[in-house]
């Protein structure tokens, strides 16, 4: 270690995060070609054959949050680099309760949270792309993308009176594949600027959703959850699993892939976010930045003055 350098996680904690039935849970589920991407062939129920009950799986959840959390630190201190967590789902898959649970820990100083509803007057008179590149992490931070700029090739796919609204001069034929083009083209770029990429959709059944939202009536402390537009978009449902597909497939890359993460079982699909996340940032090879000699003389010189003082 260096001089004047503070541990990184310790040891036996990255053993165990690291461990090979930590990775058996991030591995299977991260797309890096889109070529051949089938969601059919993931399983919304999956666990990889894990069997944790809730209080294990917390407190593994727990355990890993504090190695996040010194990784973050070291992310803030070098600022050199920053995290940009996007995340794609449909309604009920758990995107806020995941969001809450892996970033428990993080501090707030460096980690921005962004949910992007219907745009304003103001969007729509810029192009597709801007209200998400306004709200991009700073290098040091980790930014969550709670819904994101796939919303342009989803949800606009899906309800084309959405595009009518975005006063674009002429709408070609293959705007789809125009606009997924954009996106793959635009997450190249951010990753040459230092941004790293992890792209999550949580992959709910349509069965353990309705089960959801039967929930969310039923249960007082969460009806104000419930919308009545939920149960409309169901019917789209067949459209927005093909819509997602073809983004995979036209997106999925090595510096920005996507993770079809299975949701119906909300205690792993937090265990494959935070496994992927602390992967991502370990790769990283992060530290805290040296002090360079005129440093330490200042320094020494602050400590002198101090000692000196009443």
């Amino acid at each position: 270690m260096k001089p004047n350098q503070p541990p990184g996680p310790p040891t036996t904690l990255r053993k165990e995060i690291l461990e090979p039935a930590f990775h058996k849970c991030v591995d299977p589920f991260r797309i890096v070609k889109g070529k051949g991407f089938r969601l059919k062939n993931f399983d919304p129920g999956d666990t990889c054959g894990l069997t944790l009950d809730k209080g294990d799986a917390a407190e593994l959840l727990e355990r890993t949050t504090t190695w996040l959390s010194e990784m973050q630190d070291m992310l803030y201190a070098q600022d050199r680099c920053s995290l940009l967590l996007v995340f794609q789902a449909m309604d009920a898959a758990g995107k806020d309760s995941t969001i809450k649970h892996v970033m428990s820990g993080v501090n707030p100083q460096g980690c921005q949270v962004f949910s992007f509803k219907l745009p304003s007057a103001e969007d729509l008179s810029h192009d597709f792309l801007w209200r998400y590149i306004k709200c991009l992490p700073e290098r040091g931070r980790i930014g969550i993308f709670n819904r994101s700029h796939y919303e342009e090739v989803l949800v606009v796919r899906v309800h084309e009176e959405l595009l009518k609204r975005q006063k674009l001069p002429s709408i070609s034929k293959h705007i789809w594949d125009e606009r997924l083009a954009d996106i793959a083209y635009f997450e190249d770029y951010l990753t040459r600027q230092g941004t790293i990429i992890l792209k999550f959709f949580l992959h709910v059944s349509r069965e353990e959703q309705k089960k959801r939202f039967i929930e969310r009536l039923d249960e007082p402390d969460k009806r104000w959850k419930f919308s009545a537009a939920d149960i409309r978009e169901r019917e789209f449902w067949d459209d927005y699993m093909q819509a997602f597909e073809e983004a995979v497939q036209a997106t999925a890359s090595k510096h920005a892939p996507w993770y079809v993460v299975p949701a119906d079982n909300k205690w792993f699909t937090r265990l494959v976010v935070m496994g992927a996340t602390v992967k991502a940032l370990d790769g990283l090879d992060l530290a805290y930045p040296q002090i360079d000699p005129q440093k330490e003389k200042e320094l020494a010189a602050a400590r002198a003055a101090l000692a000196k003082q009443k």
